[in-house]
């Protein structure tokens, strides 16, 4: 979020304050009691809005983190197809001599190298 789009929202938040407050005052709400009614109303409605954000925090549906996980997957699946190719390119004893360098098969006896 960008500041200009913080500073938007701070002050919608502000003017549903002061719009709550004129209507609660036009419902029949006097003084203090219209001022009380809107600062609840709106009391309720940031804390809505904060537990929407921590539960998207918690189960981990945050836009950043859903953008990165599928960055990662892409960058994954890339990588992994790029060094196939080049496997794929080596020799059967190149690619056996590597494939026992990484632990993958186990080392020949002694006498068959």
């Amino acid at each position: 979020m960008t500041n200009g789009r913080a500073l938007l929202l701070a002050l919608g938040v502000f003017g549903l304050g002061g719009g709550g407050y004129w209507l609660f005052q036009a419902g029949g709400f006097e003084g203090f009691s219209a001022g009380i009614a809107a600062s609840a109303l709106l009391m309720v409605l940031v804390l809505a809005w904060t537990g929407s954000y921590l539960f998207r925090v918690v189960t981990g549906k945050m836009t950043f983190i859903q953008q990165r996980r599928q960055y990662r997957e892409a960058y994954d699946a890339l990588t992994t197809e790029a060094l196939q190719r080049k496997f794929d390119a080596l020799s059967p004893e190149e690619q056996e001599r590597l494939l026992r360098e990484t632990g993958q098969l186990p080392e020949a006896p002694q006498g068959e190298t």
